[in-house]
């Protein structure tokens, strides 16, 4: 029988290091803050907004909203963007993604101070991972998973992984940070061809492909750690994740949940940034340096 990779006991672990470290801020007077820029009203990214609300106020961060209307003009947008990366009481900004389409993401992720950017969306931050700088603000989705992995204690010295999908969002990064940690990445995608032979011979599955219930459990053997991390809506219109869980389970020795598993590590890790972030400018600003 499987075992269940739950997300919650992560976020706990985690949990203790950001309160220890903001607790350190504390005494100092500073409190990590972030703004939270939502355009428009799309029902994922207001979802999403409450669970960062929620654990800003577990954590003690502090936090602002930020509503625009989804017809925004792309110059409001970046006012809002470059007011926020000069208020130095500011240290994370959050603008949640998709953005409608008549504004340019590819303008307004380089308006984005990169101290600040705790969502990894200035491609400078994109470039440190590529650089092998993995300390400071890397893409949260892929660090969630090298958290879970090490949590449970699944080694990745030496391991080969499959990592189905190659998003800049998750996919890139994600095997970039698994280099780094010495394991072997081998890329699927929607184009690999007989793709199941690839997946089976594979000590971790990583799938991020954004396809409802695609991946059977023919893709695996039965010592796989597979780790799902789409979010989908199946034709029932129940969430689930881009492997087909209830038919896996049993036919590998650990999987992650859709919900409670990748996605609330997730929340956490952007958090983090913020205190990071925060840590950081701090100590540009004691050097001498420009916040």
């Amino acid at each position: 029988m499987g075992i269940r990779l739950e997300g919650k006991p992560v976020v706990e672990h985690l949990r203790e290091e950001i309160m220890t470290r903001i607790a350190k801020l504390a005494k100092d007077e500073h409190t990590p803050t972030v703004i939270i820029i939502r355009v428009g009203n799309r029902e994922d990214d207001i979802s999403y907004e409450k669970s960062i609300i929620k654990n800003c106020e577990i954590l003690g961060i502090r936090h602002f909203l930020k509503h625009l209307h989804a017809d925004v003009a792309q110059e409001d947008l970046i006012n809002v963007i470059e007011w926020a990366n000069e208020d130095k009481n500011i240290h994370g900004i959050m603008l949640f993604r998709p953005l409608p389409d008549h504004l340019d993401l590819e303008v307004i992720r380089n308006v984005i101070n990169p101290m600040k950017d705790i969502d990894c969306m200035n491609p400078i931050n994109l470039q440190n991972v590529l650089e092998t700088n993995v300390k400071g603000i890397v893409p949260c989705t892929p660090k969630a998973v090298i958290e879970l992995l090490k949590y449970y204690d699944i080694p990745l010295k030496g391991a080969n992984i499959a990592m189905v999908g190659k998003s800049l969002v998750v996919g890139k990064p994600l095997g970039l940070l698994l280099i780094e940690e010495n394991a072997t990445v081998t890329y699927c995608h929607s184009r690999t061809k007989n793709m199941p032979d690839i997946t089976r011979k594979a000590d971790i599955v990583i799938v991020a492909i954004g396809k409802a219930k695609l991946i059977k459990d023919h893709y695996f053997n039965e010592n796989a750690i597979v780790v799902d991390i789409g979010i989908n809506a199946a034709e029932d219109g129940k969430i689930c994740g881009d492997v087909d869980y209830d038919l896996v389970f049993d036919k590998v020795k650990a999987i992650t949940p859709t919900l409670g598993g990748i996605g609330m590590i997730t929340t956490t890790v952007l958090l983090r940034h913020v205190v990071l972030a925060c840590e950081d400018l701090l100590k540009r600003k004691a050097g001498g340096g420009i916040c």
